[in-house]
């Protein structure tokens, strides 16, 4: 087979997967991307990236009205070697500086941010804030169908969210619910001097996230225990993992580490 076309989140990663399946390298293909990628809106409505790699065809030799001499063709022949040296170079160049780009903008990124529990202080029902007003705007622009109220404490909000769409707005293990969090964060915190700390939920998630954590966690500290065997889960955010930590830190068989970096750090579990 001399060409393969692979899906990828990214162009890189879909690029790799077609290299791997012709088992050649960057150097002996060419590249046409078929589609780009798009990360949607809160990861909605994204697309992934399509490339075609094919196989370079041999370069057909060009016919000569005369023979070179011998000199001459080995001259030619040692400035053919050192282009195709510069162009390897400048291929090997161009892709690490995308990968360095491609680092730069997720560290520059929000990672997953951290969800908080809700506030343990009495709460007080507010009808008019910024944080409504945002989520109203927001949740119109997905074309979601939800009820929102909010309450505060003294350097807290809590915001609910109820309706026949809270599952799209929670989206897979929370991911939409969580950036949705981070972005009321930094519209309520906005030129504020004191940190308000806010918490987004949506049919009490939060807590049921929590408890199925717990129970996860149990569970496979005792496979760990009868295998034998360390076990890597998912990655996760950092309270979901302090979550995992604090569930088995007593557990009399078993340990817990974090390996990685955010947001793909993620919790080992293992004998002690």
């Amino acid at each position: 087979m001399d060409f393969s076309e692979k899906w990828g989140t990214d162009v890189d990663t879909a690029v790799q997967l077609a290299l791997a399946d012709l088992k050649l390298t960057i150097d002996e293909v060419d590249v046409t991307v078929l589609e780009e990628p798009s990360r949607g809106f809160f990861g909605i409505g994204s697309k992934l990236a399509l490339v075609r790699v094919e196989k370079k065809k041999p370069a057909k030799p060009e016919p000569s009205a005369e023979r070179a001499p011998e000199k001459e063709e080995k001259r030619a022949a040692e400035k053919a070697e050192k282009t195709e040296k510069t162009e390897r170079t400048e291929v090997s160049k161009n892709k690490k500086e995308r990968q360095n780009k491609k680092h730069t903008r997720k560290e520059k990124e929000p990672i997953t941010p951290v969800i908080e529990k809700i506030p343990d202080e009495e709460l007080t029902v507010c009808e008019d804030h910024p944080a409504l007003k945002f989520l109203e705007e927001v949740t119109k622009e997905m074309g979601l169908a939800l009820d929102i109220t909010a309450k505060t404490g003294s350097d807290s909000l809590y915001i609910d969210i109820q309706g026949k769409d809270s599952g799209t707005i929670i989206g897979k293990r929370g991911q939409t619910l969580d950036a949705v969090q981070y972005l009321t964060s930094l519209v309520v915190n906005k030129d504020n001097q004191n940190y308000v700390r806010v918490v987004v939920d949506a049919e009490n998630y939060r807590a049921k996230r929590e408890k199925t954590l717990e129970k996860l966690a149990l569970r496979l500290a005792g496979k760990v225990a009868r295998t034998k065997r360390s076990v890597k889960l998912e990655p996760m955010n950092p309270y979901e993992r302090k979550v995992i930590h604090a569930t088995l830190q007593n557990h009399p068989q078993v340990t817990t580490r974090s390996e990685g970096q955010d947001p793909y750090r993620r919790v080992i579990i293992e004998l002690k």
